[in-house]
């Protein structure tokens, strides 16, 4: 068997030593990267950002009050709708009990005024009075308007109850609470008979009478003893009645005596 060459052994002993010192140490490490830094940003300028616009609240006015449960409003964005009270029921309109009170009250209440809304259900719209006041529970207790149980609002009934205890309004007589029907009409008290009465007898016809009326009363400051001296006082003729008449001056009894 031949024995390998010096330079042979040399060579195998040279990489066995590089192979120990790889084992131990590792590799060599290698040369790390710079991390990419990213673009600067370009600073924004604040005039060109645009600011998002903060709603504004719409304000309500009442226009029209068709009932007590039912107005029409108009909103300060230029809107207008028809808006059914929460909780309430009115009258029914013309011909329901108590409907020309209950009318009267909820225009004079809510016509032209600023109103505040609240969220929109299927049973109606909440109505807030510029005071603060709830519009439904006032009306309630005030005997204008029925509560709407399907509203189960315990405020508006315990209202309903404040108003049936104190038979205020629609639930006071002749209504009695019934508001979908006319007001019944009174039933009349009988009256007794008036006692009949005899007319009087009418009075007899004065009798006519043949006496002449008596002469008026003579003047005494004027007296004339006869027509000569009546004509000389220039008083002739004389007439009844006037002062110096007398029937002795009178021959022909036509009331005009010393007419010659």
């Amino acid at each position: 068997m031949k024995r390998l060459p010096n330079w042979l052994k040399i060579v195998l002993a040279a990489f066995g030593v590089l192979f120990v010192l790889g084992a131990v140490f590792g590799k060599a490490p290698e040369p790390k990267l710079a991390a990419a830094t990213p673009p600067a940003t370009a600073p924004t300028s604040a005039t060109s950002a645009t600011p998002t616009p903060t709603p504004v609240a719409v304000t309500y006015t009442v226009g029209t009050v068709t009932d007590g449960a039912n107005v029409v409003v108009n909103g300060s964005d230029g809107t207008s709708k028809t808006v059914r009270v929460l909780g309430v029921i009115a009258p029914v309109t013309s011909t329901g009990c108590y409907a020309a009170e209950s009318l009267a009250w909820a225009t004079s209440t809510l016509y032209g005024k600023t109103v505040q809304l609240g969220a929109e259900t299927v049973d109606g719209v909440a109505v807030t009075l510029a005071g603060g006041q709830d519009y439904a529970a006032l009306a309630i207790q005030n005997g204008y308007l029925k509560y709407a149980t399907s509203a189960a609002a315990p405020a508006l009934a315990a209202a309903e109850t404040t108003a049936r205890q104190a038979t205020s309004g629609l639930w006071a007589p002749p209504c009695n609470g019934a508001i979908d029907v006319p007001a019944p009409t009174p039933t009349p008290t009988p009256q007794p008979p008036a006692p009949e009465t005899k007319a009087a007898p009418p009075k007899p016809a004065p009798e006519p009478t043949t006496e002449e009326a008596p002469a008026p009363e003579q003047d005494s400051a004027a007296y004339y003893k006869n027509c000569s001296a009546a004509k000389a006082a220039g008083a002739a003729p004389l007439h009844r009645g006037e002062p110096g008449y007398r029937p002795a001056l009178d021959r022909d009894g036509d009331g005009v005596a010393c007419e010659r």
